[in-house]
């Protein structure tokens, strides 16, 4: 007998309100509704996710280390059951940093980059054959400061690998940099003399995308609330700015704003980004020749603190993850137009984060 296929998704939290750590869903795109196969607590505050592009793993990054005496956190590599999306522990180590915010994989499956807030700096590990994950094989410091307050020490934010997996790009917000490191998949490790691109003072690079078919990508700025658009050199991978576009609302007054997070619709003609404080989601549209953006309008979140979100895969509905509201706002996308429109349907989680999703075929 066939297996019946399933929608699994998982949820990164903070160790807050009763948090259970990492929430296994099962959704029901019927009904918008979701069953809980599986929670995790191996470590305090599991707040970002990363599958393996084979689906069959996923990584954790957790704030807490080892002791309470450990700044560093902790990486946990889980094996993914095939029939229920259930995870196994397979090993874990340390992240070597303070406060690891940002997990990613390499798209051959053969490196974890991970980012540190507080530590400003980053590390890799090498993918073993089970999954599981080797110790430290890159650690890397920034230094340097920039002109916000916010900025008095660098702040490695997220590392997002090119598609063809030769260079990882390094958003560091404290510095107002992204820094292009060479990815060396044999032994896990990245070249400790980047590339870098300065940003405006004071944008706070956080988060970076790519166009999933065109030549460009996109950097959202936290501190000054704009998404920076850049040509890419698929030759070098090197990076050139042509654009910076405002991404709040001029008709709503906040006293505090903090860009969040930044993803394409499946068919690369919407982009979406993420705003704390207004607590929205701005909708553009992508000009398909010049990668240019134009702001289509702004979606209240469904709920306060929207930290990150995620663009369905089928590419009908985007789940937002709103922190401070403990729940997962859903919404429909409108091919016509990329506007969204809630479902009025959420998924009570306890301060959620980070949400993936894989189909069980």
């Amino acid at each position: 007998m066939a297996q019946k296929s399933k929608e699994i998704i998982y949820v990164g939290t903070y160790s807050q309100n009763n948090s259970e750590g990492i929430y296994v869903l099962e959704f029901d795109r019927k009904n918008l509704t979701t069953t809980t196969v599986q929670t995790i607590h191996d470590k305090e505050s599991p707040t970002f996710l990363a599958l393996h592009p084979n689906k069959k793993f996923l990584y954790a990054a957790y704030r807490e280390g080892k002791d309470a005496k450990d700044e560093a956190g902790t990486v946990i590599a889980y094996a993914i059951a095939p029939d229920t999306g259930k995870l196994t522990k397979i090993n874990e180590v340390s992240s070597v940093g303070a406060s690891p915010c940002h997990i990613s994989v390499d798209p051959s499956g053969n490196v974890v980059f991970l980012s540190h807030y507080k530590g400003g700096n980053l590390s890799t590990f090498k993918i073993l054959e089970n999954g599981g994950l080797s110790e430290a094989a890159s650690f890397i410091q920034h230094t340097g400061k920039s002109v916000h307050a916010n900025q008095t020490t660098a702040h490695m934010h997220a590392m997002i690998p090119s598609k063809d997996g030769q260079w990882v790009y390094a958003s560091d917000l404290g510095i107002d940099q992204i820094l292009k490191y060479k990815v060396k998949k044999t032994n896990g490790t990245v070249d400790e003399s980047p590339v870098i691109v300065k940003t405006t003072p004071g944008a706070g690079p956080r988060h970076f995308v790519f166009h999933p078919s065109l030549p460009f990508a996109y950097s959202l700025e936290e501190l000054s609330n704009t998404i920076s658009v850049y040509i890419l050199d698929e030759t070098n991978g090197d990076l050139s700015p042509i654009d910076r576009i405002n991404m709040l609302n001029d008709k709503l007054h906040s006293d505090y704003n903090a860009g969040a997070d930044i993803h394409f619709s499946m068919d690369g003609r919407w982009l979406y980004a993420s705003n704390r404080g207004q607590d929205n989601l701005v909708v553009y549209k992508v000009d398909p020749e010049t990668g240019l953006l134009e702001t289509q309008g702004h979606v209240p979140a469904g709920g306060k603190h929207p930290r990150n979100f995620k663009v369905d895969e089928k590419g009908t509905l985007v789940f937002v993850a709103n922190m401070e509201t403990d729940n997962l706002a859903i919404f429909n996308i409108d091919h016509k137009t990329g506007m969204l429109t809630a479902t009025g349907k959420n998924i009570e989680i306890p301060r959620p984060v980070f949400i993936e999703q894989l189909f069980i075929e």
